[in-house]
């Protein structure tokens, strides 16, 4: 999965909310003294959320291999290995909630790992630098768990690994505040994900559910700090409580 082009650079402002100062005037002759010295140039934020993941899924990509579980069907009759952090329906319903979130940090294969990883250096960090470090976190919360919730839902035997969904939830969360040219390259990378979400093995569902959940943290963020802190936990609630029930189809008539 590669990131947009363009709208890397495309926040209108150093909070990713149209926030940025003025540009002063350039000196004209006759319009005053000459300039003074540039002042220092402020650093950009860390982006501590997105070195995380990174860290992470490529500690996951090789440790995990020693780390799975053999599923046996009730045969006795060995049907694969379970990733330790793969979102797996049975699973998470016996109690491993953890994978919910766990899955973002599994990839299948090194080329999987590569695509999603270089999205979050890029578009994530972007974001991340954009709009402040929690602001990012919660929006990755949230985007995790909608996807989670979808695989459930649609795919529930079925192991799912990857921060795909998460990472269409900040595709999703970016529509609202992008610029008009970043929005257009968004939408041509949304088109082209879309394609690759209909390929054999990928989860469409998981993809589907984290760019729903981030399109109103978008909304939020577009409203402004104060309104985005009052929106995001009842988002985070939403999510993780679809999720909950995605994992218990006992509970819900097995619909």
């Amino acid at each position: 999965m590669s990131s947009p082009r363009r709208t890397q650079n495309d926040l209108p402002g150093p909070t990713g909310l149209g926030d940025e100062p003025g540009r002063p005037p350039e000196n004209r002759d006759g319009d005053g003294p000459p300039p003074g010295p540039r002042g220092p140039q402020v650093a950009l934020p860390r982006p501590y959320v997105c070195y995380a993941l990174m860290a992470g899924a490529v500690a996951m990509f090789f440790l995990g291999r020693s780390l799975g579980q053999t599923l046996v069907a009730p045969d006795g009759t060995v049907v694969g290995v379970l990733k330790p952090l793969a979102l797996f329906g049975p699973a998470v319903q016996a109690g491993e909630y953890w994978r919910l979130l766990g899955m973002v940090f599994e990839h299948g294969n090194a080329l999987h790992l590569f695509f999603n990883m270089s999205v979050v250096f890029t578009m994530g960090q972007t974001l991340e630098r954009g709009i402040g470090s929690l602001r990012f976190l919660a929006l990755s919360l949230v985007t995790a768990l909608g996807g989670s919730a979808f695989a459930l839902f649609f795919n529930f035997n079925v192991q799912t690994v990857g921060a795909s969904g998460m990472i269409l939830g900040w595709g999703g969360a970016m529509l609202p505040i992008a610029t008009q040219q970043g929005r257009k390259d968004l939408y041509f990378w949304l088109v082209q994900v879309a394609v690759i979400s209909l390929l054999p093995g990928v989860s469409w569902a998981g993809h589907l559910g984290g760019f729903l959940f981030g399109l109103p943290c978008g909304m939020a963020l577009r409203q402004g700090r104060k309104f985005y802190a009052r929106a995001i936990p009842v988002l985070l609630f939403i999510a993780a409580a679809l999720a909950l029930v995605a994992a218990h189809p006992e509970r819900r008539g097995g619909f």
